[in-house]
C-alpha cells in the first residue's frame, strides 16, 4: 500500500454527506448518455473512432446545475458524469461490431435482419456485465494504486470538477460549438445548400483522387487527436490514394481488358478512384488495421499478465465502513453476472450458446480486468480494444468452428460473443475512470456503480434503435456510413470460417504496417487512413493544423497555451455531439420520407463545392476564435 494512498484525502471528507444520487442527477446524465451515446454511434460508424463524454459531461453538467439551477454539489456534477460517459463507451463498443449483423442480413436474404430486442440484449448485457467486473478491482486498482495509476481521464475530469467556478464559461463553449455544428450539418446534409462531400479525380495521375468532408465532426476529431495522430492518419491515406492506387492502375493498364484482379468484376484500367479504393484498397488497410490491433495486443502482453495477476490479487480487498469504500456486494455481483449471461442463452432472438456464454464470462473478466487498468496507465484513447476484438474474434470462430458451428450461424455467433466482451472490455475502462474522478472528489463508490448501470442500461436501449435507425437510413457498410470497424471483424469472422478473403491483399496490408512498425510509426493510425476514404483523414488533418497553430504560437505562456487548447477541445467536443445529433435527425427525416421535401437542391438552390470550400473555411475560423478568443471568468 503506497504511502500516496495512506495520506491521500478526498475532496469532499468521508464523514460528510451531500446531495449525489439526486433526480436531477439521474436525469440529466441519463439524457448525456444516450445524446453522446447516439451522437459517438454515428461518428465511429463515419470514421471508425470516438471521443471520449467524460469531460464534456462534467461541464454540461456544471453549467446546468452550478449556474442554472443554483445547485451546488461537486458529488451531483460527478454522479452526472458518471451516467453519461457510460452512452459513448457503450456505443464505442457496439459500433466495432453489431453492423456486420445488418450486413450478412443484406447479402443472404434467408438471414433476419436484427430486432431492436437482439441488440438490445447484447449491448445490455455487455454494459452491465463490463461494470459489475469493475466492482470486486476498484479498490485494488484505484485505492491500492493511487499513487501509481494516474488514470489520465479520470484525473482531468476531477480537476475540471474541481475547477467548478470557471463551469459556466467552459459549459458556453461546448453548447456553442453543439449549436453551430448542428446548424451547419442541417444546412449542407439537410437542406442540401452545398455538399458535404467535395472530391476531384486526378486526370493527369491516373488512379488519384482528392478530396474532403467539409463536416463539422471531422475536424473536431482532428483537434481533439492532435497534429501527430491526424498526419498518420493522413499519410495512411496518402499511401492509398496516391501511391497504391496510381501504381495498381498502371499496371493493370499494361494488361488492358483482360486485367481482371479477384474481387473485382471490371478491368482495373477502366476503374475510378473511388472503384480501386473499395474493391482493393480498402481490404489492405483491413489487413494493416488487423496486424495493428494484433500488435498493440502483443506490445501490451508483459503488460496485461502483469495487471491481471496483481489485479486478481486485490480480489480479496473489500470496502470499509466509510462512505467513500462503499462498494455494491461483489457477491451479487457475480450472481448477476452469471444470471445476464444465461439470460442471453435463453433468449431465443440471440444467437449465443452454453458454451459462448462461457467464453464471455472468461474472456469478458480477463479483457475488463486488463481494460481497467491500462487505462490507468495510458488512458482509455491508447486502450487496444480493437486488438482484443479481433483477438476474441479470432480465437471464438475457431472454438466455434470445431464445434461445429459453422457458416453464418458461427459467423454471427462470433458476432455476438466479440460484441458483448467488446463492450465489456470499453465499460470496464470507462468504470475505472469514472472511479477514479469519484475517488478524487470524495464520491460514493456504491452509487457511481449503480450510476454507471443505469447509464449502461439506457444506452444500450437507445444504441439499438440508432443502429436500426441509422442503418434504415443509409444502410452500413456504404460511403455515408462506412463502419470501418464493424467491416474490418466481419472480413475476420468470415476469413477464418470460411477462408474467403483476398489474402494477397490482406497480406499486402500486413507488411505494410510491419514495415510502419518498424521505422517507428504508430501503426493503428495510419492503418485506420489507409483503410478509410481520403475524404476522411483530409479533414481530420485539417483539425490537427488548427490544434498545432493553438499550441505553437509565440508570445503565449504555457498555462495560457495549455488554457486555449482546453477551450479548443470543449468547443471540439461540441462540434462532434452537434453533428451526431443532427445526423440522427436527419436519419429519422429520411426514414419518414420528408427528406426530399426540405432538399433544395431540388428547387435549384445548391451553391456548389465553391460554397463548400467558403463554408468549411468559416467552420474552421470559428474553431480558431473558441480556442484563442478571452473569457471572462465565471
Amino acid at each position: 500500500m503506497s504511502k500516496e494512498k495512506n495520506d491521500f484525502k478526498p475532496f469532499i471528507p468521508a464523514d460528510k454527506v451531500m446531495p449525489e444520487f439526486t433526480p436531477t442527477a439521474l436525469i440529466l446524465g441519463i439524457i448525456l448518455a444516450v445524446v453522446f451515446g447516439a451522437a459517438n454511434a454515428y461518428l465511429g460508424l463515419r470514421v471508425g473512432m470516438t471521443v471520449s463524454a467524460s469531460i464534456p459531461a462534467a461541464v454540461i453538467s456544471m453549467g446546468v446545475i452550478r449556474f442554472i439551477l443554483k445547485k451546488d454539489s461537486i458529488l451531483e456534477n460527478n454522479m452526472v458524469q458518471t451516467i453519461g460517459s457510460a452512452g459513448e463507451s457503450l456505443a464505442a463498443g457496439a459500433i466495432f461490431t453489431l453492423p456486420a449483423l445488418y450486413m450478412w442480413a443484406r447479402e443472404d436474404s434467408s438471414i433476419q435482419m436484427p430486432s431492436f430486442f437482439t441488440i438490445a440484449a447484447l449491448a445490455v448485457a455487455g454494459g452491465v456485465i463490463g461494470t459489475l467486473f469493475m466492482i470486486p478491482l476498484r479498490t485494488a486498482l484505484i485505492v491500492e494504486e493511487h499513487g501509481n495509476l494516474p488514470f489520465p481521464e479520470g484525473t482531468a475530469c476531477a480537476e475540471v470538477l474541481l475547477a467548478g467556478e470557471e463551469g459556466g464559461s467552459k459549459s458556453k463553449l461546448v453548447f456553442s460549438g453543439l449549436g453551430i455544428s448542428a446548424l451547419y450539418k442541417f444546412v449542407t446534409d439537410g437542406l442540401i445548400l452545398f455538399p458535404s462531400e467535395i472530391s476531384w479525380d486526378i486526370s493527369v495521375y491516373k488512379g488519384s483522387a482528392f478530396g474532403l468532408d467539409v463536416l463539422p465532426a471531422l475536424i473536431g476529431v482532428g483537434y481533439i487527436c492532435g497534429s501527430r495522430v491526424a498526419s498518420y492518419m493522413f499519410g495512411g491515406a496518402i499511401v492509398g490514394w496516391f501511391v497504391i492506387m496510381p501504381l495498381m492502375h498502371t499496371i493493370g493498364a499494361l494488361g488492358g481488358d483482360s486485367a481482371i484482379l479477384f474481387p473485382a468484376t471490371k478491368a482495373i484500367a477502366d476503374m475510378a478512384p473511388a472503384e480501386l479504393w473499395s474493391n482493393y484498397v480498402r481490404y489492405i488497410g483491413a489487413g494493416a488495421v488487423a496486424c495493428g490491433g494484433i500488435l498493440s495486443l502483443i506490445k501490451s502482453l508483459p503488460l496485461i499478465i502483469r495487471t491481471f495477476k496483481k489485479a486478481l490479487g486485490g480480489l480479496g480487498h473489500k470496502g470499509g465502513d466509510l462512505r467513500t469504500e462503499k462498494d455494491l456486494s461483489i457477491k451479487w455481483a457475480m450472481v448477476v453476472v452469471v444470471l445476464v449471461a444465461l439470460a442471453l442463452v435463453l433468449i431465443p432472438s440471440v444467437p449465443i450458446s452454453i458454451i459462448a456464454a462461457i467464453i464471455i464470462i472468461i474472456f469478458g473478466f480477463f479483457f475488463a480486468t486488463v481494460s481497467s487498468r491500462m487505462v490507468g496507465l495510458v488512458g482509455s484513447s491508447n486502450n487496444p480494444v480493437s486488438g482484443m476484438a479481433i483477438a476474441t474474434l479470432l480465437i471464438a470462430t475457431m472454438i466455434l468452428k470445431a464445434t461445429g458451428k459453422t457458416g453464418i450461424q458461427g459467423m454471427t455467433m462470433a458476432i455476438c460473443i466479440g460484441t458483448v466482451i467488446c463492450i465489456i472490455a470499453a465499460m470496464a475502462g470507462d468504470t475505472s475512470q469514472d472511479l477514479k474522478t469519484g475517488y478524487i472528489v470524495g464520491a460514493t463508490p456504491y452509487r457511481q456503480q449503480i450510476g454507471e448501470l443505469i447509464g449502461a442500461v439506457c444506452a444500450g436501449l437507445a444504441i439499438a434503435g440508432v443502429l436500426m435507425l441509422l442503418d434504415s437510413a443509409w444502410t452500413f457498410g456504404t460511403d455515408k456510413l462506412p463502419a470501418p470497424q464493424a467491416t474490418l471483424m466481419k472480413m475476420v469472422t468470415e476469413g477464418v470460417m470460411e477462408g474467403n478473403l483476398p489474402w494477397n491483399l490482406v497480406f499486402i496490408g500486413i507488411f505494410l504496417a510491419l514495415m510502419v512498425e518498424v521505422i517507428g510509426i504508430p501503426v493503428l493510425p495510419f492503418a485506420i487512413g489507409l483503410y478509410l476514404p481520403i475524404y476522411l483523414s483530409t479533414p481530420i488533418m485539417v483539425g490537427g493544423v488548427i490544434k498545432l497553430i493553438v499550441t505553437k504560437r509565440k508570445n503565449k505562456t504555457e498555462e495560457e497555451i495549455k488554457e486555449d487548447d482546453s477551450k479548443g477541445i470543449l468547443y471540439s467536443s461540441g462540434l462532434i455531439a452537434g453533428e451526431g445529433l443532427v445526423g440522427i435527425i436527419l436519419a429519422i427525416l429520411t426514414v419518414l420520407g420528408v427528406a426530399d421535401k426540405i432538399n433544395l437542391g431540388n428547387y435549384g438552390i445548391n451553391l456548389g463545392q465553391g460554397g463548400s470550400v467558403v463554408f468549411f473555411i468559416l467552420l474552421c475560423a470559428s474553431l480558431l476564435y473558441a480556442a484563442t478568443k478571452k473569457m471572462k471568468k465565471a
